[in-house]
């Protein structure tokens, strides 16, 4: 299955640090309206997506659940000569902070660059000492008094990277976690005749706490949720086999728990029966660190959902790096879209 590359390449190259989603949400509610029967937009600034199924007299709803927000920083200091102090929107690895261009979003946008102190004046102790965030500023090249024209405290700031395609894979920013946006757009244009109503969330903030999807299952109340985001596909030089979580090219991963969240065991059993009836390659994902929009989804409704999720193998998360595997990309709008079709021919009681 061929992915629109250009789409993915827009989609992942919008900034929309947490909390500051304006224009990524501005560009899902142009992508998806055409593709619903209603777009609405929360207070906290989630976009839910409606596509009403043909026939469902027992009205049961289906969430789906992929944010918008990526990591990024918001400007805590300006000091005397115009360099930036920054804290963090979500989880950094310091060391990929390293050599680094960053957009601040102030006034207009302007390009800074993640500074530390040069090797070349450490002391044998600092050099042999990790990173830590608070080691790096932004450097923007101006004077305090041009910086101010444009910058204030309380600014975001996005990480500066062009998608690009390398071998069979794409490489970005932000696929964490505009590949599922991706994916939840491209699927909702196909989908013609889902079996319940669908609540396509796009959510907010989930990299500072899966806020966004806790306050939209909240208002939606699924009777059943599928969240997607991506996973670690640690399939590298030096990885355990049990270390690996997925690999690239191995197919759409089927979640069966993370750190916040044991996926209910009827929703994994559907989507293996339903990759194997239709064909899709998928491998298992159990993620013993870290969270995803699956848990506000599953908990967060007012009688809870029997949710799961479709994770997406990315090598590199949380840098500049972030990549995916386009077959791993197509199969999970295959697998997600089977799902949304066939989800009234399941037995759920059992």
């Amino acid at each position: 299955m061929s992915i629109d590359v250009a789409l993915l390449s827009k989609t992942c190259e919008i900034p929309g640090a947490p909390g500051f989603e304006k224009r990524i949400r501005d560009f899902i509610v142009e992508q998806v309206s055409p593709h619903a029967d209603e777009v609405q937009v929360d207070n906290l600034g989630n976009v839910i997506a409606i596509k009403k199924a043909k026939n469902n007299p027992s009205g049961k709803r289906v969430m789906l659940a992929a944010h918008m927000d990526e990591i990024g920083f918001i400007v805590k200091h300006i000091d005397d000569n115009g360099f930036l102090r920054f804290h963090t929107l979500g989880g950094f690895d310091p060391k990929t902070l390293v050599a680094q261009r960053v957009i601040i979003h102030g006034k207009k946008d302007l390009i800074g660059v993640m500074g530390t102190k040069p090797i070349h004046v450490m002391s044998p102790e600092e050099r042999n000492k990790m990173p830590q965030v608070t080691d790096f500023f932004i450097d923007m090249g101006m004077p305090k008094s041009e910086v101010e024209k444009f910058i204030s405290i309380g600014d975001p700031i996005t990480r500066d990277r062009e998608l690009i395609e390398m071998g069979d894979c794409v490489n970005c920013k932000s696929i964490d976690n505009r590949v599922a946006v991706y994916i939840q757009l491209e699927t909702l244009k196909q989908l013609e005749n889902p079996a319940y109503d669908v609540y396509a969330a796009f959510t907010v903030q989930e990299e500072v706490g899966i806020r966004g999807a806790n306050v939209a299952a909240h208002q939606i109340n699924p009777d059943f949720g599928i969240a997607l985001d991506t996973t670690i596909a640690f399939d590298v030089p030096g990885a355990q086999a049990h270390e690996k979580v997925t690999e690239l090219g191995k197919g759409t991963a089927i979640k069966i728990m993370d750190a916040m969240t044991i996926c209910d065991y009827r929703m994994v059993a559907f989507m293996k029966a339903t990759a194997e009836k239709h064909q899709i390659q998928w491998q298992p994902e159990i993620l013993t660190a870290g969270g995803t929009d699956t848990a506000g989804v599953q908990r967060m409704g007012k009688q809870g959902a029997i949710a799961g999720a479709i994770s997406i193998p990315t090598r590199h998360l949380h840098q500049v790096i972030e990549m995916a595997h386009k077959e791993d990309i197509g199969n999970s709008i295959r697998l997600l879209k089977a799902c949304l079709e066939e989800m009234d021919q399941w037995d759920w009681k059992h």
